[in-house]
């Protein structure tokens, strides 16, 4: 609970009790009801970036992200449709046809939460055409890599730098699939001085486009459960 209006909602049919300054996804989770996501970690800002976690709102003419949208008194929610998995396998298609993302030779095969997400959903094969790009590695960190034919534009890694960390390494620069993630105005990750190398964006990259050098295929193993943590601590800080 954050210390707001205490209400009452339905979730899938079952009564949960809420602070109305939560989001859906959090009431969720508290009452142990599962809602796919992507972009969202706990311990960062949400963002409602991929639409992965979008519910059925009853008298919502559309499905609502359930990271970024607040409980009222009296909601009815749905979390697994026929209409609502259509539409987040479709943006799981979109996401790997825009990327190169070959489970094979990846340093996360295996430990990958993009590929876990398709083992979830379903999504065994792709019904749109691939586009293959060919997007710049930038390699010129000396402990860590950025494979952008990896990424999903997720921003986990924007938002721990400066959220967690304080750097403001990372950011997004263009649109569409022109959208690129890059470091201290453009500059190789390498000469970023901002970057603290602490790696604290690698370990919250959901898929293989951050990375550690000298990882073999399949043997890099993401952490983030401290997030929550950080997060705590950060904010006593800010309050002292």
């Amino acid at each position: 609970m954050s210390g707001g209006r205490v209400i009452t909602l339905q979730i899938d049919g079952r009564d949960c009790g809420a602070d109305e300054n939560q989001t859906i996804l959090e009431v969720a989770q508290e009452n142990g009801i599962f809602i796919p996501t992507l972009c969202h970690l706990n311990g960062l800002h949400p963002v409602g970036g991929c639409r992965i976690c979008m519910v059925e709102v009853e008298g919502a003419p559309r499905p609502l992200p359930a990271c970024v949208t607040h409980p009222a008194e009296g909601m009815r929610v749905t979390t697994d449709t026929p209409e609502l998995r259509r539409r987040r396998r479709l943006i799981l298609e979109l996401m790997l046809a825009e990327g190169n993302h070959v489970c094979a030779v990846c340093v996360v095969n295996g430990h990958c939460e993009l590929q876990e997400l398709a083992l979830q959903l379903g999504v065994d094969h792709l019904e749109i055409p691939a586009l293959y790009p060919r997007r710049e590695v930038d390699a010129s960190h000396p402990r860590f890599g950025l494979d952008r034919n990896r990424c999903v534009l997720c921003t986990r890694c924007v938002r721990v730098c400066g959220e967690i960390e304080g750097a403001h390494t990372w950011d997004v620069m263009g649109r569409g699939l022109k959208a690129a993630i890059i470091s201290d105005l453009n500059q190789p990750w390498g000469e970023a001085e901002s970057c603290t190398a602490c790696g604290k964006c690698v370990q919250v990259c959901p898929t293989g486009a951050l990375f550690e050098k000298g990882k073999a295929t399949g043997e890099m193993v993401k952490r983030h459960l401290h997030l929550p943590l950080l997060t705590a601590m950060r904010k006593e800080e800010e309050e002292r």
